[in-house]
Parts: C-alpha cells; sequence; structure tokens
C-alpha cells in the first residue's frame, strides 16, 4: 500500500507544501539568477527516472555559460561564481528538484539519479536501482557519503528497493535532518565523485580483456 500509492500521495503533498512555502525564495533566486547569471537562472539535465526512463533534472544554475576564444565552455572551477558557491554550499541550487517532485519524475526518498551516460555499464542488478522513483536522498547518501565506492553506493540502492517502507524513509528523513543540523552535510549529486563512473566502469572492463 506504502509503496504503490502513500507514498507517492505523500511526496504531492509534501512537494506542494514546500513550493507554496518557499516560493518567496525562489522569485527571489529567479530574480537573482537571471541577473548574476546573465539569463536563465535554471539549469536542466538528462537523469535516468523509474524503469530508466529520462526526465530532466531541474537546479538553479550556480555556473555561467563562459567560453575561450574558440567558443568552448571554460572549465567549471572558472565558470563558478560566488553567488553559485553560495548556493551550492547552502544546497538552494537543489531547491527546484522539489518541482521534479511534484510532477512525478522524483521522490524524497530513493537512489539519487545519476548521469545518463552511466547506463551502459551498470550490471543487470545495479539497474535495479531503477525499479523505483529517483530521489531527493536516498540510503545510500546517509550511510557513509563520500568515503563509499560506486558499488557499494548501488548495494545501499538496492537494498532500498527491496526493503522501501515508511519506517526506512522516516529513517532516511531522520537521518538526513541530523546531517543538515549538525552541518555534516549530504551528499546530493554524485555524479562527479571519484572521478566519472562510466570512465571507471570501462578501465575495469579494459583490465579483464
Amino acid at each position: 500500500m506504502y509503496k504503490k500509492f502513500l507514498k507517492r500521495c505523500l511526496d504531492l503533498l509534501l512537494s506542494l507544501l514546500v513550493l507554496t512555502l518557499l516560493s518567496p525564495v525562489f522569485l527571489v533566486m529567479i530574480i537573482l539568477g537571471a541577473i548574476l547569471m546573465g539569463g536563465n537562472p535554471f539549469y536542466t539535465q538528462a537523469r535516468p527516472g523509474k524503469n530508466g526512463e529520462i526526465f530532466r533534472l531541474i537546479k538553479f544554475r550556480s555556473m555561467t555559460n563562459r567560453k575561450d576564444a574558440e567558443g568552448k565552455l571554460l572549465p567549471d572551477a572558472q565558470r563558478v561564481t560566488g553567488y553559485g558557491r553560495f548556493i551550492r554550499a547552502a544546497s538552494l541550487d537543489e531547491l527546484p528538484e522539489f518541482l521534479n517532485i511534484f510532477i512525478g519524475d522524483m521522490a524524497f526518498i530513493g537512489p539519487r539519479p545519476l548521469l545518463e551516460e552511466y547506463l551502459p555499464y551498470y550490471t543487470p542488478e545495479e539497474m535495479r536501482r531503477h525499479e523505483v522513483l529517483p530521489g531527493l536522498t536516498g540510503l545510500a547518501q546517509v550511510s557513509g557519503r563520500n568515503g563509499l565506492s560506486w558499488e557499494e553506493r548501488f548495494q545501499l540502492d538496492v537494498r532500498y528497493v527491496d526493503s522501501l517502507s515508511f519506517l526506512l524513509d522516516l529513517k532516511i528523513v531522520f537521518l538526513t535532518v541530523k546531517a543538515v543540523v549538525c552541518r555534516s552535510g549530504v551528499q546530493v549529486d554524485t555524479s562527479k565523485e571519484e572521478g566519472n563512473f562510466a570512465q571507471i566502469r570501462r578501465a575495469q572492463l579494459q583490465e579483464k580483456r
């Protein structure tokens, strides 16, 4: 009952509540982002969701589109502004993901949506992380953070899929809030950590040949 119906109802109601309460913050950030980023304050990126279906993850932009003399984008470090570093540190860049939750692309709790380019490199067992909606935070994010390898994270993602329940979601919410309050943080976007997963998996496959 919870997995098939109540979880989505709670996500819908809570995301609507958050979007309503934080609407003044959204408005300020949209205006600031448009001014400081020189245009569209939002950034979207294709991510695999439930059953591997692609959706557009929404964030507030933290980097400009500055390019070099050849018209190529400068490295990330040169495009992140002071404003961008601030909203990243405060996790404000993640706020638009509540829109993803509201429209049904994501849930509050679930495996984090990673990069589309990773899809060909998951094992069949790892692909099971896509049997549920991806989440804003998840079991892997409150179970060791950056100390976990990609394989360990995926094992936790699959464990979440197999053990999904209201009590487990409640526990993850509690651990997430605790981490934020204690300022230890919860890693949200793991797509660029420990190197690119696709590159790592390709290297592993090359070594086996």
